[in-house]
């Protein structure tokens, strides 16, 4: 019999979970429990963490999981390695559902950079106002140049004191369009966007509405991952879950 563990959180991950409920397959969906609030799935639905590769492992063994699917974010890195080794030792057939990164078009005016760290420093130093749209997983780092004021676009209002003293948050959920991401960036008097390469249409807009008000974007690169098949749509993850050996 198979049985599925789809690790979601992403477009991609509740397409699959939609498909998957439709075709009747046992599939068990994995929220990591970022949000406070996470899309409701067709699916059975679990929040959080495995405990590591010997927790995941174990997870796998007990709840009798035969494929897993990683539909995680791109740059859920350590998730993603967790997943690759604890499949391994479990002898569970893994591959990743993932979409393609964005490229820089004509009008683009993109800086590359492998790091968080990199992106910090690409920054200027006179004070600007950056639009920082990378979440709230990696804001400590630019306290590192707390001259400019941060606009931060979140699903949950913060629980905490934010380690940047001069910040602005929207609270909002995507996906959303060019249109109110170009009147947001004029709002805002944004004069630079820093954003994480997580590629897909749902957080595109904002790319294309720094084209049209002709602001730099520092695109931060893709964290490197273990090597497993990366499938890029819902068919190509059906047709692997009939034969993942291939």
């Amino acid at each position: 019999m198979t049985r599925i563990l789809l690790l979601g959180g992403t477009t991609e991950a509740s397409a699959l979970a939609k498909t998957l409920a439709g075709a009747g397959m046992d599939a068990v969906f994995s929220y990591a429990g970022r949000t406070a609030h996470p899309v409701s799935q067709p699916l059975p639905t679990r929040v959080g963490g495995f405990g590591g590769i010997e927790g995941f492992a174990a997870y796998l063994e007990a709840e009798n999981i035969t494929h897993v699917v990683d539909a995680t974010h791109p740059f859920a890195a350590q998730m993603s390695s967790n997943a690759v080794h604890a499949c391994e030792a479990a002898g569970v057939p893994l591959c990743a559902f993932e979409r393609p990164a964005w490229q820089a078009g004509e009008g683009d005016q993109w800086l590359h950079t492998d790091s968080i760290e990199e992106a910090v420093n690409a920054l200027p130093d006179t004070p600007a106002r950056v639009f920082l749209a990378i979440g709230k997983q990696n804001l400590t780092q630019f306290a590192a140049k707390p001259q400019h004021h941060y606009l931060l676009r979140l699903v949950d209002a913060p629980e905490a004191d934010l380690p940047l003293p001069h910040t602005t948050v929207e609270i909002a959920r995507g996906p959303f369009d060019a249109a109110g991401d170009t009147a947001l960036l004029q709002r805002h008097a944004i004069t630079h966007v820093v954003a994480k390469n997580a590629g897909g249409a749902g957080a595109a807009a904002k790319l294309t509405a720094a084209r049209n008000l002709a602001l730099p974007v520092i695109m931060i690169g893709r964290p490197e991952v273990p090597q497993r098949p990366v499938m890029g749509s819902v068919a190509e993850v059906m047709a692997w879950l009939s034969h993942p050996a291939a």
